[in-house]
């Protein structure tokens, strides 16, 4: 019985692993929204290669608009929203002529209609070839689910049209070993791939036997060996579409063959998984890029498309704003002087103190699951208070 009540009991945190979780919290967060605090509608940035995108049901039932973090929270609070992730090309349709009678908060001078927009039936919520929710309200379990890099819906993994799940590349823990996945639906455009060597391609472990040497030798990837460290990756040069600089191997064409002629063969590839660094690998020649610009694909050359580009500059961004809030305060005391810099951080060190040992009292007492009200963070200034009065 003791047993069973001890299972009950929520879980005891200290301050220290609660701020570790908030923190997390607060880096997931920043990951998905790349870093944006949501103050300003992006429409004036175009469409951009990639930003969180939300759908308001409320305002636009039909699910064929999108708008950014800053118009999720200004323009549509309260409102039944879809958080879409991230979307690449995509301009914020805040207030303009599919909201009926609505304007935005944020920028009220905006086109009737961002043309270059791709809508899907996720902005109605709909996602995977069975069109379920996410989450799923008839679902006993919520099953994770994996973006296709091409045409960014989500699927199940038992909707990927594999034999078994099991042909998912993972690691002996069962953690993804694949960078990106394409779907049935838009691998027939990268059939070409089949013509690089196998290592580009991603498979489960215990299929990563050593394979026959490649006949390719135009052609060199990383497969699924570790990822390479950063700092020794070649820059991208700075021109708008993030590309890297055209030299002389890039003018060569790794394929060997005309990728027009591949792709008007017969073979209809399946579900693919695509291993690190794949898109390294791509042939950047005249014709090859012609090709990915004629199929709508261009971004597959451009580092700045990739989930993991976009993680980087979340992360960038928010060290950035750590250093700030840092400086902020650095500023703050340094223009005080010697006293008042003692009495301020003592004030700190005793609100510590008095949080210690209050989550100490209550985690001690007879009912440690019992809310905290009002009433116990008014006690705890008052001791504040009670302690600075002894002291003077």
């Amino acid at each position: 019985m003791a047993d069973a009540f001890e299972d009950e009991m929520e879980r005891v945190v200290t301050i220290d692993e609660y701020i570790e979780e908030v923190e997390a919290e607060e880096l997931e967060a920043d990951l998905v929204l790349g870093g944006d605090e949501g103050k300003e509608c992006t429409y004036a940035n175009g469409y951009m290669k990639r930003q969180a995108i939300f759908s308001c049901l409320t305002c636009v039932p039909q699910g064929n608009a999108g708008v950014c973090t800053a118009c999720s929270l200004t323009c549509h609070d309260g409102h039944e929203m879809v958080e879409l992730w991230t979307k690449r090309k995509f301009r914020c349709d805040c207030g303009n002529a599919k909201f009926i009678d609505f304007t935005c908060k944020l920028t009220s001078d905006k086109d009737s209609e961002n043309i270059d927009n791709k809508y899907s039936h996720n902005f109605k919520g709909s996602y995977c070839t069975c069109g379920r929710p996410y989450p799923d309200p008839e679902a006993e379990e919520q099953v994770e689910m994996i973006q296709c890099c091409i045409c960014e819906d989500w699927f199940h993994e038992d909707h990927l049209g594999l034999n078994s799940v099991n042909e998912i590349p993972r690691d002996e823990e069962g953690e993804p070993i694949y960078e990106d996945f394409i779907c049935q639906k838009c691998a027939p455009t990268f059939t070409f791939l089949k013509h690089y060597p196998s290592s580009i391609m991603s498979r489960p472990v215990l299929e990563n036997a050593p394979q026959a040497t490649d006949t390719n030798p135009n052609v060199t990837v990383n497969g699924s060996a570790p990822e390479a460290n950063s700092s020794t990756d070649p820059k991208p040069n700075s021109n708008s579409k993030g590309k890297e600089p055209m030299n002389d191997e890039d003018a060569k064409c790794k394929l060997g063959k005309d990728i027009n002629e591949i792709f008007s063969g017969s073979e209809i590839p399946g579900t693919m998984f695509l291993s690190k660094k794949w898109r390294e690998a791509l042939c950047r020649c005249e014709t090859c890029s012609t090709y990915y610009a004629k199929s709508g694909v261009e971004y597959l050359i451009d580092k700045e498309d990739t989930i993991a580009e976009y993680e980087k500059m979340a992360k960038e961004k928010r060290m950035e704003k750590l250093q700030q809030q840092e400086g902020a305060e650095m500023n703050f005391l340094n223009k005080l002087d010697h006293v008042q810099k003692i009495e301020v951080l003592s004030a700190i060190s005793d609100m510590k103190d008095e949080l210690r040992n209050f989550l100490a009292s209550k985690q001690d007492s007879a009912d440690p699951s019992r809310p905290i009200t009002s009433d116990d963070v008014r006690g705890i200034f008052d001791n504040l208070r009670k302690k600075k009065q002894r002291l003077l």
